[in-house]
């Protein structure tokens, strides 16, 4: 990260997969004495922001934008080199102070103000960049002077906006303010929480105010109108929601809005595989006579992933891919795929034959005895690669997610990351391995016309018609075939991580599940690094026949016991409108990383027999 205001060397590093997750556009990032808030796009620079091909992403991603994007990129950064004052200190994704309240850190004095009001001072460190600080002037001079922290609290709407913490206007009640006034934040306790932490303002018959008053319901009603600011931004817009108190820091404040693919073959061949990911870039050389097209082939910014083939294969490799394009039925997969991301992927997955592809390779295993009744195939995935776009983020809540294989693109309530439409969005790419199941699909559709499960699914889909009601969404039930295989990676993911030496929330999911025409019912565990070489094999070795087996009895058997029993067991979702049945973080909650659900759809009842009884269970 780097900051816009001037030009000092860089202090924080975030990997690029980091900036789509925790820290992207509109997130508040701490450096080692500021905190700051990531900028917009309209504030990045290009120069160093690797463009990167993937067709599918890119089509989803304008059909939720807008035809108006034409790229995905990577943050802007360049390698590090000796030189601390080098053009790579300069690089990087831009920051502004947020948020702009500072609180002076001396014990004796607390004093709060804006940093723009004059009495803090920016100490910047040239040679020590990371020791740039504010500081107060109430004691000392130079390094004695004490650091300026900044405000604990902020307040944000569930419409994405975020500003600072109205401090005058909530220890003056809504009340005049005079311009000779000073504020402290200060802490009675040793508790740390709101109700010990209190406002005191200097002007006569003000009494201090806890922080308390500011918190929940009776904050709504205290608290003034959002503004509808956007700081990443730099905007205002009108806002009819209440604003909430949230704590600098707490993980509701940004939630990011993503859209996810894997690379997916085009071709047996890597050459003919590599040319049509490329082709957007390649297809404006099929008409160039071949001599000149062979001079213009290394300047295309796509041709370090084609140098290793030689400019004579790429250049026959181009005709061939122009000559299929022109027949009637052929070449390169179009542009605009629709919205359905899974279905491609199914397929692929579930190919009859295995890929030797650089980004995608697969191989076919057999599928253990004690699962042969209910398990149709098993493919080890050596090569991964996913790509991940940000196209938004939201507040307060989580954004909300359909079905994949929806046919209509999801209603993504999210604030934008630019001023105007964006014409690019931030991406990361990363490579790794895992291990695909596919469910057999007779055994699947007698499972769900069975009456007990039909019973179940009405108990579940109740709950989730009053969750959805209770936050203004349309209903969009996933089916009972979801929440089953969703349950099932969640119990196989648990097992994994203790066999296989990765942590549990390096492993992820994708559910494959679609009834009716088309049908799908699989899951794909797999784990992924920013780095070309991606993971080292420890999960794909689980998937093995031999191994496979155990890891998935094992597993199943864990998830018949709960240590919340019998509360976890007997939950009733529909009491409190719940997403998920006889699940709990003691046995199914995976972190944040591994769901992409968000630990909804979840309900061990549908797997195997609890205490509660048999509910349901696909595997009695």
């Amino acid at each position: 990260m780097s900051t816009p205001s001037n030009g000092a060397l860089r202090v924080g590093e975030l990997r690029p997969s980091q900036l789509l997750h925790t820290y992207g556009v509109g997130a508040v990032a701490d450096l080692p004495n500021l905190s700051t808030m990531v900028l917009g796009l309209d504030h990045w620079e290009l120069v160093q922001a690797t463009q990167l091909t993937e067709d599918r992403l890119l089509a989803a991603v304008r059909r939720r934008l807008g035809s108006q994007v034409t790229t995905l990129r990577t943050p802007p950064q360049m390698q590090e080199s000796s030189d601390p004052f080098g053009e790579w200190t300069r690089v990087g994704v831009p920051v502004a102070l947020f948020p702009r309240w500072l609180r002076c850190s001396r014990e004796q004095c607390n004093q709060l103000s804006p940093a723009s009001s004059g009495l803090f001072e920016l100490e910047e460190h040239v040679y020590r960049p990371e020791n740039t600080r504010y500081v107060h002037t109430c004691f000392g001079t130079g390094r004695r002077r004490p650091t300026a922290v900044p405000a604990r609290f902020l307040i944000a709407c569930p419409d994405g906006h975020m500003d600072d913490f109205p401090w005058q206007y909530f220890v003056h009640r809504g009340g005049k303010t005079a311009h000779d006034c000073t504020l402290s934040l200060v802490e009675r306790g040793t508790t740390g929480e709101a109700a010990n932490i209190f406002v005191q303002c200097s002007c006569p018959n003000v009494a201090d105010r806890s922080m308390a008053e500011a918190m929940g319901k009776r904050g709504e009603q205290e608290l003034p109108a959002c503004r509808g600011h956007h700081p990443h931004l730099g905007t205002f817009e009108a806002c009819s929601e209440k604003v909430r108190t949230i704590a600098l820091g707490a993980t509701n404040s940004w939630f990011a809005s993503q859209l996810r693919v894997f690379s997916l073959p085009r071709a047996d061949e890597p050459l003919t595989q590599a040319v049509r990911e490329h082709w957007r870039l390649l297809a404006p050389l099929a008409p160039v006579p071949a001599e000149a097209a062979k001079m213009l082939l290394p300047t295309q910014s796509c041709w370090p992933m084609l140098e290793e083939y030689g400019v004579d294969r790429v250049w026959k490799a181009v005709t061939d891919e122009a000559a299929s394009a022109a027949a009637p039925s052929g070449g390169p997969v179009p542009d605009d795929e629709g919205f359905d991301l899974a279905t491609p992927e199914w397929e692929a997955f579930t190919a009859p034959h295995r890929y030797e592809l650089p980004d995608f390779t697969t191989e076919p295993e057999k599928v253990p005895t004690t699962a042969a009744p209910w398990l149709e195939r098993v493919i080890l995935v050596h090569r991964l690669r996913e790509v991940s776009a940000l196209t938004g983020f939201t507040r307060i809540d989580a954004p909300e997610w359909l079905p994949l294989d929806h046919d209509d693109d999801p209603v993504v309530k999210a604030a934008s990351l630019s001023k105007e439409p964006p014409t690019w969005v931030p991406c990361a790419e990363l490579r790794g391995e895992g291990v695909f199941l596919a469910f057999q699909e007779e055994r699947l559709d007698e499972w769900e016309k069975r009456h007990d499960v039909i019973a179940r699914e009405k108990v579940l889909k109740a709950a989730h018609v009053t969750w959805c009601l209770a936050r203004g969404l349309d209903p969009q039930w996933p089916g009972i075939r979801y929440v089953l295989l969703h349950t099932f990676a969640h119990v196989l993911i648990r097992g994994f991580a203790l066999e296989c030496g990765y942590g549990a929330s390096g492993i992820a999911e994708r559910v494959y599940a679609r009834s009716g025409k088309n049908p799908m019912a699989g899951i794909l565990l797999y784990t992924a690094a920013p780095d070309s070489e991606g993971t080292l094999g420890g999960l794909v070795s689980l998937g093995r026949r031999d191994r496979l087996g155990p890891v998935m009895e094992q597993a199943v058997e864990e998830a018949r016991l709960c240590s919340s029993d019998p509360m976890c067991a007997e939950h009733d979702p529909r009491v409190h409108g719940r997403l998920h049945g006889a699940a709990c973080h003691a046995c199914l909650f995976a972190a944040e990383t591994s769901c992409e659900r968000g630990n909804h759809y979840l309900d061990r009842a549908l797997l195997v027999a609890t205490l509660a009884g048999d509910l349901g269970a696909f595997l009695s």
